[in-house]
This record gives C-alpha cells, structure tokens and sequence, in this order.
C-alpha cells in the first residue's frame, strides 16, 4: 500500500447507504451554506448517496454541481436520489481526489464531507481540491472524529466496537481521528486564510436511535468493515454479533443518547 492508497473502510452495503441518506447539507455542511449563493459551481468529492449534493444543487441553481465518487457502482444511489427529486443541474462522474479530471481554476466551491478520513494522503487530496478551486473560491471539509464520540448508557461493546473500527480504518490506510488534524492537514496543504470550527450530530430522539443503533449494527455485521474484521483474524463472527447486539441494546434505551464530534475546515483558495 502506497501513501495515497486507502480502502474505504465502510463500503456500500446498503445499510452504510441507509444511514448515510440521513445526511442532509443543514445537518451536514451549515458552515458552508452561508457562502452558497445561486450560480456558483460546486465540486462535490465523494458525494455517496448524494442527498447533501442535491441540497447543494437546489442552492447554487442554476449553477451545476460535479459530484465524484471511486467507481460507477458507488454513484448509483446518488443518480437515483437525484432522479427521484427531479434535479437536472447535477453531473456525475468517477473521480480520482488525487487527480481530478478537471482544469485548474474550474470550481467556485470544493467540498468534501467525510472524506478526508479515508484517504491515505489527505495533504494532497487538499492541495489537488485546491488546484481545481478558482482564486479567491472555497475549498471546504468536515470529517468526524472518531475518538470524540461519546454516548450513553456505557455499553462496554460500544467501546470494543469504536476500538475495532478505529484500528480496521487505520490497517486500511486511513486516519478515523482526521476531524483533530483537519487544520493542520489544510496548513501543510498550503492554505493560509482559513477558518476552523467544529460541530456535532446528537441522536436522542427514538426515531435517531432506531436509524443509528439499528444501522450500525447491520453494519457490524454485514458491511465491508465486518468482512475486513474476519478476513483480517481481528474479530470473529461471534464477536461482531455480539457488538451488533451493543448496538442494538442501546438503540433500545430510552436514555440512548449518542454525540459525533466533527471538524470544518473554510480554505480560501
């Protein structure tokens, strides 16, 4: 494995697909939508099942967003989620973060939700949003991290699964604590007028708790990450079972209540 080489540790099992549908630009990237205006062009790296790309579509009409993703298999939730909401001003294509196919200077706003976190050099993914970012245009990230989740009740197999995870990311080539290094991965990319914040997803309510407990732990079991865990010898089948059902206990607590840390990052190019 290269620098630059990572797996994407979660992969498109649909139950990834369904807890990533939830995502919406409000929810997502409300430090960015202050600078959306309608006719701005938008490079959406990593768009997943597109319904943040869409949200940002209907912002920037009749402006068109790019949205990228690692292969043609990985757009088709995005194509449909646009299709089922009747927008025309979005253009798909399979990307490359670390050679992007498109002229220097061509975009007004770069974005990346969660991405940086999987790449295995993200100070370059930046430099090349950079070089596709027009002068004086946006390039713009939030990635989560990982050891800033906190959750209640304490269920002890929520701590051997955020263990497990965070070493999974890590043997793929990936950094699950980029939300902290945001910052500086922007600096060592060269950015000089930047803003960082942070910001947070709560799940509290029983309709959060259903959608995050009873996807997470399909995921544990089901996904691209639970495949890696057995093919790797770091969990069995049994284990993932029983952090499967962590998750499910606290999905079922009325006192579940779950915070995901993020980082943002506002780079003027």
């Amino acid at each position: 494995m290269t620098e630059r080489d990572a797996v994407y540790t979660h992969g498109h099992h649909e139950s990834v697909l369904r807890s990533h549908r939830w995502r919406t630009a409000q929810n997502s990237a409300a430090y960015l939508l202050p600078h959306l205006r309608p006719g701005l062009t938008v490079l959406d790296v990593g768009c997943g099942p597109g319904t943040i790309t869409a949200d940002l579509a209907v912002l920037v009409a009749p402006a068109t967003v790019t949205a990228i993703e690692i292969s043609a298999d990985a757009l088709t939730a995005a194509r449909a989620e646009a299709s089922s909401r009747g927008q025309a001003n979005i253009d798909f294509r399979v990307g490359d973060v670390f050679a992007l196919d498109f002229p220097d200077d061509t975009f007004d706003v770069v974005h990346a939700h969660q991405v940086l976190q999987h790449v295995g050099d993200p100070v370059a993914a930046l430099r090349e949003m950079r070089r596709v970012c027009r002068p004086g245009g946006l390039v713009a990230a939030r990635d989560g991290d990982y050891a800033g989740f906190v959750w209640f009740p304490l269920i002890p197999e929520l701590d051997e699964w955020l263990a497990l995870y965070r070493r999974l990311a890590r043997d793929n080539g990936g950094e699950p604590d980029a939300g902290r290094r945001l910052l500086s991965w922007a600096r060592a990319a060269g950015f000089t007028d930047l803003t960082a914040t942070s910001s947070t997803w709560c799940m509290s309510t029983a309709e959060d708790r259903e959608l995050w407990g009873q996807t997470w732990a399909e995921r544990t079991v089901r996904s691209d990450t639970a495949r890696q865990a057995l093919a790797s010898g770091v969990a069995t089948a049994e284990d993932l079972e029983r952090l499967a059902g962590g998750w499910r206990a606290w999905a079922a607590s009325d006192e579940g209540w779950f915070s995901v840390l993020h980082s943002e990052i506002l780079c003027r190019a």
